[in-house]
């Protein structure tokens, strides 16, 4: 037998007598590269296929000389060099450029390379590896839980290039026959009737005479080929009798979804395939299967349905137990796979685990094995045209803490299969489900899995909420209660035992334990561990690196209402990014600094210097053009770094081994891809980092916000990523499309592990380049606004000191603010506003609440937003749109804008409205910003005005947090004109003649003048907006004349209507109390110690200097 060898000799250049056997000579039964058969073109067809077979037949031979038994040969270990070795040197003297690494790559392989073939083999139904004799069982494939500990000599990568062998049919009863019309691509069935057309057409001639098409119609194996539409054969596929593995009916609450049940006595009757097939897909119902047969897949019954409909296959009779099939060669799968995964489906694949070849040669009845190898999901597809976007499945779970207080806490775990991250966490909620609802919009994930029945109704309600804010829909996977049965002792078991996260840069342990509520977060990982499992990303899960998640840390509080309110990341229009605050600062490069754009507007900051280390480094963008310039060029050569990682990562120690030899080849094929796109990545960020290197101001800045390794040096990554240059120009020319040999697998397995050593610095070096790319972003949005930008200047929170002085209190003062979003078709910019709310710097103190008046349509709405917009703006290290900015931090925006139902949710729109307002009085503190929109119009109209009326006077003297209140109760203005801690303001409008017949009393246009304006507006003027809106005169002349007569009967009946504007009802309560506190001081009663007693003294003092201000 032929031993391996040294792994230092794959980096020696064969000499020309060996040069056969590495391009793999047709006499060497280990070789792999070239073609091992060749046949000449003038050659006779039958005498080459004779010639071929023969040949097979000579390698088969060989192959079972080699094999023996199923015990894999036993591999040499890397031999250990001589402390004199030294490295060899090219011609001309000069040193390798990896000879710094290259004696690592001769150690000793630790891994267990023999194994012990088992006796007799039971195979249950739910295994997803079915062989269908015991003696014939390979102990490699027989488990889907255990590791492979063997290789098989007919599964090397020796022998992928033998593509007859491995393609042939099996030998079981279902062979396939000639390719059909259902097996064809992808392809319209009209494009297909035209092409047949064309054809006759040309020829002149039919394809068919019609002799030969009634013998074709007459034939009865062609009879089985045609297409079919009626149902399924099998009786308990059918709707009405389709039951789970539980014998539960889909009507059932318990039905699990992803089993199906299967009479064992009809099971029993089944041929070997069908027993391979149903076996696999009695407990993955879910997915679609594809089942390899030789050269083709095929998908059968319920499968075959959706391959029909979503692909226009043709349906046929045939395939596994002559059931409905359809079909694709092997060389379009990927392409099928791709369109399916897209359209939302789960697919599989079922691979032969040997050719036909093969199988003969243990037997003349032996069945060719078969394994699911590979299930790909849209919420865990790693490659293909993904996009930039992180790709997230999250896992969910929930427990009731406190009853008295609606206290809930959720346990959750997400992954990003693609960069190969696992993130876990848990956090306290309300019934409000708006913490919930901000880890669904931070996440945005593709599929959520939660136990079933293991959801409060609310917590349901919140996820069909805020996974629809998104133009995709996302999947909600229930799992079972078996499946979902996950206490924190166990999960922690299946981690050790199965030595999950072993590849992480972290432990584990480290990220869990540090949460508040451990044993929830752990049961939602082990759910999520669960269901990755059955999706065979065993590798993910060993290799992946996993962090504690905190929805909140320490940062600007935003919840998922308000990211919904505020349009951030999905418009309320069509669900789409057009006319978002991502969209807007969204001019990143590379697609790691478009995934940090989203994390940081998801938590802007809460930290005077860290705004200002990130304003700093605009800064020196705005300012230097150059550097913005040459910088983008290296950023737009920069391929996704961060997802070629994680998949480099997941390939150490992966089980790609024991796949089938044509799908082992093309793993390896996209893995040298992989590395060889991340190597020639590498080597342009470094030139980045090494070119601004030369500019000491901006790396400086650069490197106060990241932590970023030694570049330059002995110990630098520039030398070590250098030398792996070399190894893949020297080995791997061709990285891009290599054809895989053992020598050079072997080689590349020993390039990632070297690689993979320093997978801390490379993910550092991955955050820096992604922070010079957002920052670069922020500095585009404001060099190329169409408005005027401006740096803000940041006070610490009021609580906090400054230069040994407190803070007396929260400030929001913005001049000339305008909305980025709403400029308009032909470019006008929106009108500029002036928003003052708190102390000034200047110790004059201004009120921080505004309530704001104004018509219909003049632009209330935009200015609250903007105003919201412009404090993350601030927080996030961005330029502000507007001329000045000084705010004070903010912790919290709470927002309560627009007016809508939520029939899905069974919400109406008062109690949405009371719902958000809720959340706003239970948290809000003193230094939160507070935007309310038209509070109390969801009911009726006393109703809504007592509503409006309590929570603003709440917010107003006990919250005292800035606040924007706009409302069309007129009647409060006149309740808070005199309040020293209300300012009154309103959206200018003006009234323009017109000529005819108008209703009375809209006989002038309104004009939105869109200025804010000091004083309430007199009122909403609603109906010259209904005339806008084309309501009928006749109907607005009638409203009119209902207005008026309303309008008389409150202000007859009513004394806290508008004609009472001298005295409110709230210096009725100011008097009272007055009065209360001289009879308590008359009567020698001591004086409660009331925070209103004082409020409304202040208020008092205030009333009694406006009134002598204004005599004087």
């Amino acid at each position: 037998m032929q031993r391996q060898r040294s792994i230092l000799s794959f980096f020696q250049k064969p000499s020309p007598a060996t040069k056969g056997l590495v391009s793999g000579d047709a006499n060497t039964s280990g070789g792999g590269g070239g073609s091992r058969f060749t046949v000449k073109e003038g050659d006779d067809v039958a005498h080459g296929d004779a010639s071929v077979r023969s040949a097979e037949r000579n390698v088969l031979k060989s192959v079972d000389e080699v094999r023996g038994t199923d015990t894999p040969p036993e591999k040499v270990p890397r031999r250990v060099l001589p402390s004199s070795f030294k490295p060899a040197e090219f011609a001309g003297g000069a040193p390798s450029l990896f000879s710094n690494i290259m004696h690592k790559f001769v150690k000793v392989d630790d891994r267990e390379c023999s194994g012990e073939r088992n006796g007799e083999h039971v195979v249950p139904l739910h295994d997803s590896s079915v062989c269908m004799k015991a003696d014939n069982v390979f102990p490699q494939f027989c488990s889907n839980n255990d590791q492979p500990q063997e290789r098989d000599h007919a599964f090397s990568v020796s022998g992928t290039d033998n593509l007859r062998s491995i393609e042939d049919v099996g030998v079981d009863d279902d062979v396939l026959g000639p390719e059909t019309p259902g097996m064809r691509p992808s392809v319209s069935r009209l494009k297909r009737v035209l092409e047949d057309g064309m054809t006759i057409k040309e020829n002149k001639v039919p394809v068919l005479d019609s002799n030969k098409r009634l013998k074709m119609l007459q034939d009865p194996i062609c009879g089985e080929k045609k297409e079919v539409n009626e149902g399924t054969k099998f009786e308990w596929l059918e709707p009405s009798r389709i039951r789970d593995a539980n014998r539960r009916r889909p009507d059932d609450p318990l039905y699990d979804r992803e089993t199906l049940y299967i009479p064992a006595d009809i099971f029993k009757k089944m041929s070997a395939s069908q027993k391979q097939y149903w076996s696999i897909k009695s407990q993955y119902m879910d997915i679609v299967l594809f089942f390899k047969v030789g050269k083709f897949y095929e998908l059968y019954e319920l499968d075959a349905e959706t391959g029909h409909k979503e692909l226009d296959w043709k349906m046929t009779m045939s395939g596994v137990g002559k059931c409905r099939q359809v079909g694709i060669s092997e060389s379009g799968i990927d392409d099928a796979v791709q369109k399916l995964v897209a359209r939302g489906y789960k697919v599989g694949r079922i691979e032969q685990l040997e050719t036909s070849d093969q199988a003969k040669a243990r037997g003349a009845n032996t069945i060719i094995p078969r394994k699911l190898v590979q299930v790909i999901t849209p919420s865990t597809a790693s490659e293909g045209n993904i996009g930039p976007d992180g790709v997230h499945l999250l896992a969910i779970k929930e427990i009731k803490m406190e009853l008295e207080k609606c206290s809930t806490v959720y346990g959750f775990a997400f992954v990003d299969c693609a960069a190969l991250r696992f993130w876990v966490g848990s956090i306290s909620d309300d019934a409000s489900c708006a913490a919930l609802g901000a880890l669904l919009m931070q996440v945005s994930p593709k599929e959520v899995v939660y136990e079933s029945k293991g959801l409060s109704r609310e917590a349901q309600k919140a996820l069909r909420k805020y996974t629809l804010t998104g133009s995709t829909a996302v999947q909600l996977s229930p799992v079972s209660q078996v499946m979902g049965d996950t206490d924190a002792c166990g999960v922690r078991n299946m981690i050790e035992s199965n030595g999950y996260f072993r590849g992480s840069s972290e432990s584990w342990n480290s990220a869990v334990d540090g949460l508040s509520a451990c044993d929830i977060a752990l049961s939602a990982l082990g759910e999520l561990i669960n269901h990755l499992s059955r999706l065979k990303l065993e590798d993910v899960l060993k290799n992946g690196d996993i962090y504690p998640y905190q929805v909140y840390r320490g940062c600007l509080r935003i919840d998922g209402q308000t990211m919904v309110n505020l349009e951030i990341f999905n418009n309320s229009c069509d669900g789409g990014p057009s006319g978002t605050l991502y969209k807007y600062l969204d001019n990143c490069v590379s697609p790691t600094g478009k995934r940090l754009l989203r994390n940081w507007i998801c938590h802007p900051l809460k930290d005077v210097g860290s705004i200002n280390k990130r304003l700093d480094v605009v800064a020196e963008f705005t300012a230097n053009s150059e550097i913005m310039q040459i910088t983008g060029q290296y950023l737009h050569k920069l391929p996704d770094l961060e997802r070629l990682l994680g998949r480099i990562k997941s390939s150490v120690q992966s089980s790609a081994s024991v796949l089938p030899a044509l799908l082992g080849k093309k793993i390896l094929k996209q893995r040298v891809k992989a590395f060889g796109q991340i190597v020639k990545g590498f080597r342009s960020g470094i030139d980045l980092l090494l070119a601004l290197q030369k500019e000491s101001n901006m790396m400086s800045l650069i490197c106060k916000l990241c932590k970023l390794p030694i570049l330059v040096g002995t110990s630098g990554l520039e030398l070590f990523l250098s030398q792996f240059e070399a190894a893949i120009d020297s080995d791997f020319p061709n990285y891009q499309n290599q054809d895989m040999t053992e020598e050079n697998a072997e080689t590349l397995t020993v390039l990632i592990e070297l690689f993979i050593e320093r997978a801390t610095q490379w993910s550092e070096v991955i955050h820096t380049i992604s922070c010079l790319d957002v920052l670069r972003s922020f500095a585009i949005a404001a060099s190329l606004s169409a408005g005027s930008m401006a740096r803000p200047i940041i006070f610490p929170e009021s609580k906090s000191t400054n230069q040994s002085e407190e803070i007396k209190g929260p400030i929001l003062k913005i001049q000339g603010l305008w909305h980025p979003f709403a400029v308009a078709a032909d470019g006008q910019l929106p009108v500029p506003n002036d928003i003052l709310l708190g102390e000034a710097r200047s110790s004059n103190i201004y009120p921080r609440s505004l309530l704001l008046t104004g018509p219909n349509m003049g632009g209330k709405s935009t200015l609250l937003r903007a105003t919201c917009l412009a404090v993350i703006f601030a927080q996030l290290g961005c330029y502000v749109p507007c001329e000045t900015c000084e705010l004070s931090l903010v912790d919290t925006i709470f927002t309560r804008l627009g007016a809508s139902d939520r029939i899905m949710t069974g919400e109406s729109t008062f109690l949405v409205e009371c719902t958000e307002t809720a959340t706003v009085l239970q948290n809000a503190t003193q230094d939160s910003l507070v935007i309310l929109d038209e509070l109390g119009r969801g009911t009726s109209t006393f109703d809504g005005y007592a509503i409006a009326y309590s929570v603003f006077r709440y917010l107003v003297e006990k919250v005292q947090c800035r606040m924007l209140f706009a409302t069309h109760y007129h009647p409060l203005t006149k309740e808070f004109s005199s309040h020293p801690r209300v300012t009154l303001q309103h959206m200018a409008c003006a009234f323009r003649s017109r000529s005819g017949q108008e209703p009375r009393g809209c006989d002038q246009d309104l004009v939105f003048l869109y200025r804010l304006t000091k004083g309430a507006c007199p009122e909403s003027y609603g109906l010259q907006v209904a005339l806008m809106a084309g309501i009928p005169n006749q109907v607005v002349e009638t409203a009119s004349d209902a207005a008026q007569a309303m309008k008389r009967s409150i202000g007859e009946n009513f004394k806290s209507s508008e004609l009472r504007s001298e005295f409110s009802s709230l210096h009725e309560e100011w008097l009272k109390t007055l009065v209360g506190i001289s009879i308590a001081a008359h009567s020698d009663i001591a004086l409660i110690e009331d925070e209103d007693v004082y409020d409304t003294l202040f208020c008092l003092w205030h009333e009694l200097r406006s009134q002598v201000k204004a005599i004087t």
